[in-house]
């Protein structure tokens, strides 16, 4: 039985071989190996595949044993201090394999053709093998030292993948600030493992979790010590998932390639922090205080990011924080302690999200031909519109993909979720109606951007004219109320300029004016050229492979979950698959369902879906898109949505979430101006009073020797002048202090 968990060492180390090859062969060989580039791809995607074979042969024992196996090789540093590494083979650390092993496997054929031409193709290549190296040893650790050394690995390869295009300085910038960000975090988890080392004397899993469970019953430990020390691990998760506050690096990480994205945003970097609590459940869950802060920091994670994507025009931040707002359903349903709703969450997001960034990868293909190899423009769904018969197969894709996140049945998400919802109304009807009200606004903002992206009409023309090429580019300003105005098409299609300033958090706030928003759906770019035409073209086979086998996860994923009957029991394979994890809770292990509130709490569920998705029809469907011209746009205020909702309503809304909540801009004027204002301070004081009190010394001692050089001029009359002149003077001071008194 324990044959096939002896060789599980070799799921995180498989793919290490690709990377140390592309390394190697660029170091000795590079010529050869950047003109054998393209090979690279098929060890990658072959070997990842072995890790897959194998998790999923684990996952199989799992479900049929429902046990936990651990092995462990001991490093004895000293007698007093004995440091042990191995893996740990549960039902979370098989769901997490399974996961970046599908996933990671569909991001690299998929990128085999989207970074073909890419000159970094063999660097991305290497750091993707990696990052999945790092990932899946991290998900294998039996330990928290272990399971910090691939966290910082984790973290490393994020900050390389992201800033993957480092010459534009926004990628730069992007690749610091998710660093200095996950710097935050990490430094409290580090503390966070020495306190419980400090607790319990083990850093292993199983021992940790049942002295200190032992120690807490007993009240053999300082409670406000054990929640400091568990406050300072969920901080180390909070910046990895991007739970607020710490979020603010998300959205900036899609400056790296789509791919990546994906990969980030579904299977690897925010997944670990989701991983960590997972792991670390047995220990919050007996310190209600953590657990609290757990689903609070959750239900507030959950509204922000939902609001945030509400008014996002680049797609892929806008899929961003559509990943903010469902990490923080995963973990609100940790902190209310349900832990089968959140894993299963976990894995039908994963697959759904990798959908849509890898369909919004393929959208981005599609466009840059006609908007140039700009990415900023590329991405921004302002300049889509129409692409239904352009893209058909990236479409229908991509609206499963959107129908699966907006909760609606029998797709993937709509089971898990439901089940957050259905708990987060038994832990709090507040947390409830919070819960329930973001799956409508998640239903809006999904739509929105699907609507922008492939429905009304196209807003980039091409026509084909015989007489003199010429071109116009012509732009609404979203940034204030400047109207309509003509732009200089090669500076505005011209990618990023290297010079560019950027900075670390935007201190922008820029003001939506009502008009002009309604304007932007008129837009239109028209560019003649008498030669050819281009359009928008559907992406090649080896992108849209990926697609279909992410579409039948998302149609059947959610299978697993789903209950059967089974004797007296209703059960369901991800329940049994859990047993041995949720029985470390202390829990009961078996999942019974009613289906009669099961059906009555989805239609409540479903409906506010499905008045999320009439919202988005009735702002940017059809029947807006009959309101382009112009002169109608006056009527259409007057019999529209703003008939409904105020225009200082719509723009303050709209301006809150452009503008990322003005968190940002806090963190700019208090923080960042704060430190370093501290910072000015601290080299004050350095300079003037440290450096001062130095430099005085020095400049006294030489301004001293300097005056007494000149009277060791070598004369003995000299000598003799200063010896009587001195001795002079101290007899006439003896004469008159003391002898008079």
């Amino acid at each position: 039985m324990e044959h096939p968990y002896q060789y599980a060492w070799i799921i995180p180390l498989v793919s290490l071989p690709v990377t140390m090859s592309i390394g190697l062969g660029l170091l000795l060989v590079p010529t050869t190996t950047k003109n054998l580039r393209r090979m690279w791809a098929f060890p990658s995607v072959s070997l990842l595949s072995i890790a897959m074979v194998f998790s999923a042969d684990l996952s199989i024992h799992q479900i049929d044993g429902s046990s936990i196996y651990q092995y462990l090789c001991s490093w004895n540093i000293n007698n007093d201090f004995s440091l042990e590494f191995g893996h740990l083979i549960d039902p979370l650390t098989s769901i997490m394999s399974i996961l970046i092993t599908t996933v990671g496997i569909m991001v690299l054929i998929y990128s085999d053709n989207y970074m073909s031409h890419d000159q970094g193709y063999l660097r991305f290549f290497a750091y993707m093998s990696f990052s999945n190296t790092s990932m899946l040893g991290l998900v294998t650790s039996s330990n928290l030292i272990q399971i910090y050394i691939f966290w910082e690995l984790v973290g490393m390869c994020s900050y390389l993948l992201i800033g993957f295009w480092f010459t534009r300085p926004i990628a730069a910038n992007a690749c610091q600030k998710a660093f200095v960000t996950n710097r935050v975090g990490d430094f409290g988890l580090l503390l966070g493992i020495l306190g419980f080392y400090w607790i319990t004397g083990t850093f292993e899993f199983r021992d940790l979790f049942e002295i200190f469970n032992n120690l807490i019953h007993n009240n053999g430990v300082n409670s406000l010590f054990a929640t400091l020390c568990a406050l300072l691990l969920f901080v180390g998760a909070v910046a990895k998932s991007a739970q607020f506050p710490l979020h603010i690096w998300l959205p900036d990480a899609m400056e790296g390639p789509t791919p990546i994205s994906a990969l980030i945003h579904a299977a690897t970097m925010v997944a670990a922090g989701i991983f960590l609590v997972a792991r670390l459940l047995p220990l919050f869950i007996v310190i209600p205080y953590i657990m609290n802060l757990i689903s609070l920091i959750g239900i507030v994670t959950v509204l922000l990011g939902a609001t945030l994507a509400l008014a996002q025009r680049d797609i892929k931040r806008s899929l961003a924080y559509s990943t903010m707002s469902q990490l923080g359903y995963i973990m609100l349903a940790s902190g209310i302690g349900s832990y089968r709703a959140a894993l299963f969450h976990l894995i039908t997001h994963a697959y759904s999200k990798a959908l849509l960034f890898l369909g919004s990868g393929s959208i981005i293909h599609s466009m840059e031909p006609i908007v140039g190899y700009s990415l900023d423009k590329s991405q921004n769904m302002v300049l889509m519109g129409g692409l239904t018969k352009y893209v058909p197969i990236t479409k229908t894709t991509f609206l499963l993909g959107t129908l699966s996140l907006c909760g609606i049945p029998p797709l993937a998400c709509f089971w898990s979720k439901d089940e957050i919802l259905n708990s987060s109304w038994l832990y709090s009807p507040i947390f409830g109606i919070i819960a329930c009200s973001t799956a409508g606004l998640t239903a809006f903002y999904m739509f929105r951007m699907y609507l922008l992206t492939f429905e009304g009409y196209l807003h980039v023309h091409f026509q084909n004219y015989s007489g003199t090429q010429k071109s116009s580019f012509y732009s609404i300003s979203i940034w204030g109320k400047e109207g309509l105005k003509s732009i200089d098409k090669k500076k505005f299609l011209s990618p990023m300029n290297n010079n560019e300033k950027v900075s670390f958090f935007s201190k922008k706030i820029y003001h939506l004016d009502g008009n002009l928003r309604n304007l932007m759906r008129s837009f239109s770019t028209h560019i003649e050229n008498k030669e050819t035409s281009t359009y928008p073209h559907e992406s090649d086979n080896t992108m849209l492979l990926p697609l279909f086998v992410l579409v039948l996860f998302t149609l059947f994923v959610g299978s697993i979950g789903i209950p059967f009957d089974q004797g007296e029991i209703h059960f369901d394979i991800l329940s049994k698959w859990l047993i041995p994890s949720i029985t470390l809770l202390h829990k009961n292990s078996n999942y019974s369902l009613n289906w009669y509130e099961f059906v009555t709490n989805a239609i409540y569920s479903v409906s506010l879906a499905y008045f999320g998705i009439f919202i988005a029809f009735l702002f940017y469907g059809p029947v807006y898109s009959s309101f382009h011209n112009f002169y109608f746009i006056n009527l259409f205020e007057k019999i529209g949505p703003k008939r409904i909702l105020s225009d200082r309503i719509i723009n303050m809304i709209y301006n809150w979430s452009y503008n990322r909540s003005y968190i940002d801009v806090f963190y700019a004027t208090y923080l960042t101006k704060g430190i370093r204002g501290l910072a000015e301070l601290t080299h004050f004081f350095d300079k003037r009073v440290i450096d001062g009190i130095t430099n005085g010394v020095g400049i006294g001692s030489f301004f001293l020797g300097e005056s007494i050089k000149n009277v060791g001029g070598g004369k003995i009359s000299s000598y003799l002048f200063v010896y009587f002149s001195c001795v002079s003077t101290f007899l006439l001071i003896y004469y008159f202090y003391f002898l008079n008194r």
